[in-house]
């Protein structure tokens, strides 16, 4: 039995990480900062990017504080004595002057039941003054960085214009992790063209490079993006939800059970949505990992070569 769960599952849930830490039931909580992505700025960003793509935020347009204590207000009613950590997860969160971005993270540190933050952002945004302040905040509460790096395939990152490279990822999580600071890692499986292989390489990457956390999603084509404009003209393969399940299972096995699986799919707009289709059904797809694994009798980190 895999041990790292408290919803019988058989890799590490962030649920039972939060829970175990803190001993208590924890929330982020999303933000949007209006921090824009530099990608963005100097292209038109990642291919898969739509221009109005938004986090799930009560509302975006009110302040950082307006928008934490309506999220909280809510969460409230139902778990109240639950404990958070703001989320800033729209943007590019390090995309700023320092001034700006102290005013915006340490404010949050003084509200009631603040445990931590958690900070999205890219590896090509983690200057070493940045990565300093972090490590000064990673002192006073528990910090979270959230990088993407969606492929270690050099060729795939290139196609996707994603506007770095491996390496700069690489230095940057070694650079963070000297600091202590906890990273959680974002990839994307079924990237165009991209092989298992590919997507298992990606996994061993991650499990080298000892990072803390972990966010798997499935690549999905939404409208008005210049994937759906490549979709329509090359009708490259999308992965089938039994090969994504086959593969995501692959990938947990190559990795070190310490690492916190923090998502496991992703959220599609459903009005926005091209393909593929089955991924609308969230818990279908989280129910028939969890029966594959069985079926398989794996756990994460199964196949790590000591």
């Amino acid at each position: 039995m895999f041990t790292k769960t408290l919803d019988n599952k058989r890799y590490h849930t962030l649920n039972y990480f939060l829970r175990t830490k803190f001993n208590n039931k924890v929330f982020k909580v999303p933000l949007d900062a209006h921090l824009n992505c530099p990608n963005k700025i100097n292209g038109k960003g990642c291919i898969y990017c739509a221009s109005n793509s938004k986090a799930n935020i009560t509302d975006s347009n009110k302040s950082i504080e307006e928008q934490f204590i309506e999220n909280i207000t809510i969460l409230e009613r139902k778990w109240p004595n639950s404990y958070y950590i703001p989320y800033f997860q729209a943007g590019t969160n390090t995309n700023a002057s320092l001034h700006t971005l102290k005013n915006l993270f340490e404010k949050l540190l003084n509200y009631p039941k603040v445990v931590g933050l958690s900070i999205a952002t890219r590896p090509d945004c983690l200057n070493d003054e940045i990565i300093d302040y972090l490590s000064e905040l990673n002192q006073k509460t528990f910090l979270t960085i959230e990088l993407g790096l969606q492929s270690s395939n050099d060729n795939t990152l290139k196609l996707i214009k994603r506007g770095h490279d491996t390496n700069c990822f690489t230095e940057s999580v070694q650079k963070l992790k000297s600091k202590n600071i906890f990273v959680v890692a974002h990839i994307i499986n079924g990237l165009p063209y991209e092989t298992k292989e590919d997507m298992l390489n990606t996994a061993k990457l991650l499990n080298e490079l000892k990072i803390d956390g972990l966010k798997i999603h499935m690549l999905y084509i939404s409208k008005n993006t210049e994937l759906a404009q490549k979709y329509e003209q090359e009708k490259f393969p999308i992965l089938s939800k039994e090969e994504y399940i086959d593969i995501v299972i692959s990938q947990l096995e190559l990795l070190n059970e310490n690492i916190v699986i923090e998502r496991i799919t992703g959220d599609p707009i459903k009005e926005d949505l091209i393909a593929p289709t089955w991924l609308l059904k969230k818990f279908c797809v989280l129910n028939d990992i969890d029966k594959e694994m069985v079926r398989r009798n794996t756990y994460q980190g199964k196949n790590i070569k000591n």
